[in-house]
């Protein structure tokens, strides 16, 4: 997850705003769209139930070796990666997905949708990283 977030924030969301508005917004429904039904969508639940799992775990017993590291894991990625996406970056896609890409009102969705999403996006990605380094240090 980590790495599919890395790339939206490093390069993707800038490449996007490069071009033109109506084709960024097109492109974006494109991948919003097309992400529901991917492989995607699994792994984005099953990581995030895990996590939670994870942390419930480290919490009856929080003497175990790692206890601390994996708890600490599944509440970063639970709610860095998980609560912000439902909360902020998919609120952002459903306002995307009725804007219209030749409109005046579709640019300022569109200019309102790159710096808040990708401002989530980098929560999310920072979110996958830490909880990935601390899910090996529990390890």
């Amino acid at each position: 997850m980590a790495g599919v977030y890395f790339a939206f924030s490093s390069f993707i969301m800038t490449s996007l705003a490069r071009i033109e508005t109506s084709a960024g917004i097109l492109a974006m429904q494109s991948i919003n769209d097309v992400i529901l039904r991917s492989a995607f969508m699994p792994i984005f639940f099953g990581t995030s139930f895990a996590a939670a799992g994870v942390t419930a775990i480290a919490l009856l017993d929080l003497s175990r070796p790692g206890a601390l590291s994996m708890m600490s894991a599944g509440i970063i990625y639970f709610g860095g990666m998980f609560l912000s996406t439902i909360i902020f970056n998919v609120p952002l896609n459903n306002k995307l997905k009725d804007a219209d890409s030749h409109s005046a009102y579709g640019a300022e969705v569109w200019d309102l949708y790159l710096c808040q999403w990708t401002r989530w996006n980098h929560v999310r990605t920072a979110a996958s990283i830490a909880s990935s380094a601390l899910f090996f240090i529990a390890i």
